[in-house]
């Protein structure tokens, strides 16, 4: 998430320096990831009003301007079509310095030019030059444009981990770094609107689950053409969002600022009600970007009674957009289950920042004051008459606050310092918990509820984690661990696994370890009679069924290791495998998993040197290794067709008679399909019996020899 300095500043304005800002707001643990000027300072660039415009005389499209600089008048060749008199805007002077180019006297088409009226691109703002960038009437005139448009301000990123939604927007971050300072948050006044008239739409829950909170407010004649304030613009503007028009600038102000997502719909274009509700597979829904999509069954989404006009959380819908004609809108805020959100939007291949939030996590009290904020900016930028505020909630929906039971000596024991009572509360009261004190507790404890807007307090550990936050991690004292050593219990019977690694390792090997989530048609390629157990929500294409072998991973890190001139390839892995059982519906008892060990070995059989030859290896090579790391005794190679390996290369490894694995030359074919540049020999086995150790018997020797 990016952010303006000066934005945060706003709210909350501790006495630290921009570096000092960003050091503190990493060690609450929101990592920046960068800091960039918002805009390059100018030099000899004032506010600047057109006094008079006339037609050049030799140039069509050429105006001369005559334009104030405060204390001065200037006449300016300019070409913008919006250069009229008695509008401001950033003028240049002789000797300013442009994106590496200087201004200076010119003479265009015959007439002197002195100086340069500016668009927002020229003054690297943004890529928009249709026009000059015309400043507030107010603006005064001769005011250095660095000052003015507060340029001297700095862009801050964060990277922040998905339990930390509540600081995706401007009133999260100004609560950390009030609580951070011990300062208050200035939060701006929000009053309710009085409606003007009575007019609204009826909302229906018919997935209270999905979502339990439904606000809503029609806001008749708003005119779309009205400019969008330039302070508002250029918050958006160093937040990475452009501006649109002034509907579409205050939802995504207030998405920023208050970290709800909103939308607005022409009103005009809604037919009947609105329900909320899950979809039926095969809907079809045009999006605004466009899209055509086919829905599948349980997807959130918003309707009328022509059909859905909304993916809940993710897009609007395009039958019901805000157009260039629209006078008639109406807002939504809504409170979105994170569980009926997430994972919904990767699914048809899409990423908003609404659905962002929502998957993560809004604050579910603050959807009245996200719709009386917007309420407040649309009137006072494109005027408008507002109707009441319909807020449709199902309380038994909205999310439970957890207890969550604190003790003191808990936290004294995982932070190794005792912390006052006093102080602890405190903090608490700071993070805005309600607690009490445990009254059945022989120790001191406390019964702490979070706020609306954390979701990711669960556990007595998430507090603790809270109050070291607050005290600074650099203040916690530096204790050497203290254990009490004792041997482990070890059967001569079982082997370890860090063994069998010590051994492979010994003879050449690196291990591998790759992901369980698997590309389910090259999966195919291997095991084709093996049921893999499909994922609802995978992370990619790539990855969409978890692995019934681990062959598969090794091959593709061989082929990033031929890729990088590396031919000469020893790998293992040891990890689990998964089979779904049967037709059992998918649960945790219809999966089965096996722990087993992979190698993979291809190239030459010697390290290259002048005394090794360039043999390749061979089946008998990896059947060797696996001689050497299981021992001999009992092993039997039994020669068959195995699927994906060579006819005549292959077999089926036993160990006393009880299948172990199998071995043997990668099939030409699959080859190809992994791209593999030269022959693979793999081996793959049950790993709980590769760890079976013969144990020898002893007798005592006959006193009868002979």
């Amino acid at each position: 998430m990016k952010f303006s300095e000066q934005w945060l500043r706003e709210w909350v304005n501790p006495p630290l320096s921009t570096q000092a800002l960003v050091s503190q707001i990493t060690m609450a643990g929101l990592e920046v990831d960068g800091v960039e000027p918002a805009a390059a300072i100018l030099s000899q660039v004032v506010v600047g009003e057109i006094l008079a415009a006339e037609p050049h005389p030799n140039a069509d499209k050429l105006k001369i301007c005559t334009v104030s600089s405060g204390a001065d008048r200037h006449q300016v060749v300019c070409g913008a079509p919006n250069a009229r008199p008695g509008i401001k805007v950033p003028f240049a002077l002789v000797g300013a310095k442009l994106d590496d180019f200087k201004i200076k006297k010119a003479k265009l088409r015959g007439v002197e030019s002195f100086g340069m009226l500016c668009s927002e691109r020229e003054l690297g703002l943004s890529e928009n030059h249709e026009g000059l960038m015309e400043l507030a009437a107010d603006a005064p005139v001769g005011a250095d444009i660095n000052g003015y448009l507060q340029l001297d301000d700095r862009i801050i990123e964060v990277d922040l981990t998905p339990n930390r939604s509540d600081c995706l927007g401007i009133i999260g971050l100004a609560r950390e770094t009030g609580l951070m300072n011990n300062l208050d948050v200035c939060m701006p006044d929000i009053q309710p609107v009085a409606a003007v008239h009575n007019d609204q739409v009826a909302v229906h829950l018919a997935a209270p689950e999905g979502c339990p909170r439904f606000v809503g407010r029609v806001v008749r004649g708003v005119n779309l053409t009205a400019a969008t304030p330039l302070w508002l613009t250029e918050k958006l503007r160093r937040s990475g969002i452009r501006s649109i028009d002034p509907v579409v600038d205050v939802t995504n102000y207030i998405m920023l600022e208050l970290n709800q997502p909103m939308h607005a719909y022409d009103l005009n274009r809604l037919t009947g009600d609105i329900t909320v509700r899950q979809s039926i597979g095969g809907e079809q829904l045009t999006l605004l970007n466009g899209s055509e999509t086919t829905l599948a069954a349980g997807t959130l989404l918003i309707t009328d009674a022509s059909g859905p006009i909304g993916m809940a959380g993710i897009m609007g819908g395009a039958s019901t957009a805000v157009q260039s004609d629209t006078q008639d809108i109406y807002l939504e805020a809504a409170f979105f289950a994170p569980i009926a959100i997430a994972g919904r939007a990767r699914a048809y291949a899409m990423h908003t920042d609404a659905g962002h939030r929502f998957e993560r996590g809004v604050d579910y009290e603050g959807q009245v004051r996200a719709m009386e904020r917007a309420t407040q900016l649309l009137l006072s930028i494109a005027g408008g008459h507002p109707g009441p505020l319909i807020d449709t909630v199902s309380e038994a929906d909205l999310p439970q606050a957890i207890e969550v039971r604190l003790r003191a000596a808990r936290v004294a024991r995982v932070l190794g310092m005792v912390i006052d009572d006093a102080d602890i509360e405190n903090i608490l009261k700071r993070l805005e918990f309600e607690f009490t004190v445990d009254p059945n507790s022989g120790d001191r404890a406390w019964l702490v509820q979070s706020p609306s807007h954390r979701f990711d307090i669960n556990i007595e550990a998430d507090l603790i984690e809270e109050i070291s936050r607050i005290i600074g991690y650099e203040a916690l004292p530096v204790t050497q661990p203290v254990a009490t050593l004792s041997m482990l219990e070890a059967t001569e019977t079982q082997s370890s696994d860090k063994r069998l690694k010590q051994r492979l390792i010994d003879r050449g090997y690196s291990e591998a370890i790759s992901y369980s989530f698997v590309d389910s048609e090259l999966q195919h390629r291997l095991l084709p009679d093996a049921i893999a157990v499909a994922l609802k929500n995978p992370l990619s294409s790539e990855m969409s069924v978890m692995r019934t072998t681990l062959v598969g991973g090794l091959l593709k890190a061989l082929v990033h290791n031929q890729n990088r001139q590396q031919s000469n390839v020893r790998l293992f892995e040891m990890g689990l495998v998964f089979h779904q059982q049967g037709e059992k519906a998918l649960s945790f008892d219809a999966i089965a998993q096996q722990e087993r060990l992979a190698l993979v070995l291809s190239g030459q059989r010697f390290p290259e040197g002048w005394a090794n030859t360039s043999d390749l290896v061979d089946f008998f090579d990896l059947k060797g290794d696996l001689e050497a790391l299981l021992g001999a005794q009992g092993l039997i190679f039994q020669a068959c067709e195995i699927s994906g390996l060579q006819i005549g290369q292959s077999a089926r490894i036993l160990k006393d008679n009880v299948p172990l694995g199998q071995i043997g030359l990668l099939e030409a074919s699959v080859a190809d399909q992994f791209d593999l540049r030269a022959p693979a020999y793999v081996a793959e086995i049950d790993l709980s019996l590769a760890l079976r150790q013969h144990v020898p018997t002893v007798q005592e020797i006959s006193k009868y020899p002979f």
